[in-house]
């Protein structure tokens, strides 16, 4: 595996990806192949993961988060990513989960909540997709009904990561005010996790329908305004978009790393098949392509970090970056030939797992339509 130089802002920084390689390397990659295989959920290392603080980086430190800008946060998920994609998928979507709790709870909300989400025994679920409204987030059909105490739900969310692994989901459904975000524990009678999706990759990730049935939630689980909760979806996947562009970013590294390897040693006609332009120009392109597709989500993090407008460059990087691994795992099955097609090297399971990257957090034909009213 190969280390990627990285400008960082600080030496705390510099310190937090050096501890990030050390439990990748460590930790997560002896494991990966064996958990894909049986697609079973690694929930024992997001635990280490948030023992370590690796569940909270981008959030205050206030109420338990690392404090660290997004620009730094983004490159832990690419060094997770080119360990074992499914576990730093996993770490944006659980950050993703708490967003709308940090950006537009009450004080109150955040003190009593953040620390437990951020400390890192828990994990959460981020539920805004049905099965009848994936890029149509808006035409969502849940609705949470006012009781006397709170609210009762019923509807069914799909393609929903950590279903029946999470300790809390953020729920979206629909009040008499419109679009609300309701804040739910596992525990919730009526919260009902259904059987894991069968998927193309990222097996080791758990992903399911949800079935609110009678779901009752006392009032003060409702994050932001009443009919708030499109405003909090939308803003929370900017920062989503650019969790998947840093988590594409890292698959593409490994498999431009595996496939530099395999073309030093592979020989034909007598030398290695790296010396031959018909390869070594393949992987010049790969290395070009995963450069600048680093460069964009790092420049869309900044503006983050300044705290501008990054609604469509966070759309820029993801469309780019995903589009990249899509073309880089391919490329690679492409330059180790037969080799590639066969479970006994990992980039067959690169090229299935890069597909999703293009589809979820809004597929890549949404983020040409954000792009393009942007200009």
């Amino acid at each position: 595996m190969s280390v990627v130089e990285r400008v960082l802002p600080t030496e705390e920084a510099a310190d937090l990806i050096g501890l990030v390689r050390e439990i990748a390397d460590g930790e997560l990659a002896p494991r990966v192949d064996e958990f894909e295989a049986r697609a079973q959920f690694p929930r024992e290392l997001f635990r280490l993961l948030g023992r370590a603080g690796l569940l909270g980086l981008p959030f205050d430190t206030e109420y338990g988060g690392g404090g660290q800008p997004y620009e730094v946060y983004l490159q832990v998920l690419e060094e997770l990513a080119t360990r074992w994609l499914a576990v730093a998928e996993g770490v944006s979507v659980h950050s993703l989960a708490c967003y709308p709790t940090a950006a537009f709870g009450t004080e109150t909300q955040r003190k009593r909540h953040l620390p437990d989400m951020l400390g890192g025994e828990l994990l959460g679920a981020y539920c805004l997709s049905e099965p009848h409204s994936g890029s149509d987030a808006a035409a969502l059909k849940t609705k949470a009904e006012p009781d006397a105490d709170g609210y009762t739900i019923n509807g069914t969310k799909a393609w929903i990561t950590h279903a029946g692994k999470a300790d809390f989901y953020n729920v979206f459904c629909r009040t008499p005010e419109g679009i609300s975000c309701l804040l739910l524990d596992a525990g919730t009678p009526g919260l009902l996790p259904q059987a894991p999706e069968k998927t193309m990759g990222l097996r080791s990730s758990t992903v399911a329908q949800i079935v609110l049935d009678g779901a009752h939630v006392p009032a003060d689980r409702l994050l932001g305004e009443p009919g708030g909760g499109f405003r909090i979806a939308m803003s929370a996947l900017d920062g989503g978009r650019l969790g998947i562009a840093a988590c594409a970013v890292g698959l593409a590294q490994a498999a431009l790393d595996y496939a530099v390897t395999y073309a030093k040693d592979r020989e034909q006609f007598g030398r290695p098949i790296m010396e031959f332009q018909g390869v070594g120009f393949m992987l010049a392109d790969m290395a070009t392509q995963i450069a600048a597709a680093r460069a964009l989500y790092l420049a869309a993090a900044r503006l983050r970090d300044a705290g501008r407008p990054h609604s469509a460059e966070a759309a820029k990087a993801k469309l780019f970056c995903t589009d990249t691994a899509m073309r880089v795992t391919t490329d690679a099955v492409q330059v180790l030939g037969g080799a590639g097609y066969v479970a006994d090297h990992p980039v067959e399971r690169y090229m299935r797992e890069a597909k999703v990257l293009q589809i979820f957090e809004g597929t890549n034909q949404i983020q040409r339509l954000v792009i393009a009213r942007s200009l």
